[in-house]
């Protein structure tokens, strides 16, 4: 497997290229900056007096309304939310977007599920940081850099990998090293993540343990501690070096347990509910429903939001959060 860094990427990639940023967030802030400090041409689209606008104006970068912003860019990063891709694309970039342009995604959601489909004469492209905007920044600054994917979904101009690697090393991908995918490997992998161990998969655990410890009349401060608080420790353990680091700092007992219990909760039952999303993903039904629920108000994920956020596990972590002083600093920070 190739890994792409700096020694395969020139830094000029991208000379005579100007990039438009569409979309001031998390990763849109992150990706603007990195690329300016990294001597690329910037400039920001985003409405005018609004939040992302006032954020770009402050951080030093050019703005414009986006059908101006897009109109002399070479690269047209796409980087506000999912559901506001075909909107923003049929409104403001399709009709001004110069031809031979690559429009850049940093999630192959609306491409591979049909919601952009860019014009015939635009390349289409890929670069998505494995990591948050504030982290893909912060590393920037350190000089290194978040490790990222690439991909080529349709190349016009010849160019379309080359920028796609140039941008890359201009957010700083190439330092933490590259590699290359598909637009589908890329969306139904990362929807897979989120959805059945990160954040879905993970948040489920949590509570079920929570409520396990609770209905056993364990006092849901103690709860917390064990089920929630302590899971920080041990994905700190993992991220840095796998299984084997996690196995070398816990005690011989949590090892134990590890090995006999594990496999009692996740076991094939659980493998065969994580076919079932991954069967959704792939078949489009997970996307069909999201963006019918999105036509639609969103009621359903504003009712299990709510849900969510009203879990007693909430409000005692809440009170105990608010005596970290650690947490606090951060916040306020």
């Amino acid at each position: 497997m190739k890994i792409y860094t700096n020694d395969d990427v020139s830094a000029d990639s991208l000379k005579g290229e100007r990039v438009a940023i569409v979309g001031y967030g998390s990763q849109g802030r992150a990706h603007a900056q990195n690329l300016r400090d990294s001597g690329v041409d910037v400039i920001v689209g985003v409405r005018t007096g609004g939040a992302g606008y006032e954020k770009a104006k402050h951080d030093g970068l050019p703005t414009a309304e986006i059908k101006d912003a897009v109109k002399d860019a070479t690269i047209i990063a796409i980087l506000t939310p999912d559901m506001s891709h075909a909107e923003i694309y049929t409104n403001d970039i399709a009709p001004y977007a110069a031809k031979g342009a690559s429009i850049l995604f940093a999630h192959g959601f609306s491409v591979l599920y049909g919601r952009v489909d860019a014009r015939a004469d635009l390349d289409v492209i890929l670069v998505a940081p494995k990591g948050p905007g504030d982290l893909v920044r912060r590393e920037y600054q350190r000089g290194r850099g978040v490790p990222s994917l690439f991909a080529v979904d349709r190349d016009v101009t010849g160019k379309a990998a080359q920028r796609a690697l140039g941008y890359a090393r201009g957010i700083g991908g190439t330092v933490g090293g590259v590699i290359e995918t598909t637009f589908k490997e890329e969306t139904e992998t990362d929807l897979f993540g989120e959805q059945a161990v990160l954040c879905g998969g993970t948040t489920e655990l949590v509570m079920m343990g929570f409520e396990t410890l609770v209905d056993a009349g364990y006092r849901p401060e103690i709860a917390y501690f064990e089920v929630l608080h302590e899971l920080k420790l041990i994905v700190d353990l993992l991220y840095e070096g796998g299984f084997a680091k996690m196995h070398s700092f816990v005690s011989e007992t949590c090892k134990y347990g590890d090995l006999v219990s594990g496999p009692r909760i996740i076991n094939e039952e659980t493998r065969e509910r994580m076919q079932e999303v991954l069967n959704d993903i792939q078949s489009g039904d997970f996307a069909r429903d999201w963006i019918l629920e999105n036509m639609a108000g969103r009621p359903r994920y504003n009712a299990l939001m709510r849900q969510d956020l009203d879990h007693p596990i909430e409000h005692t972590g809440r009170d105990l959060r608010s005596r970290m002083s650690w947490l606090q600093e951060k916040n306020n920070g």
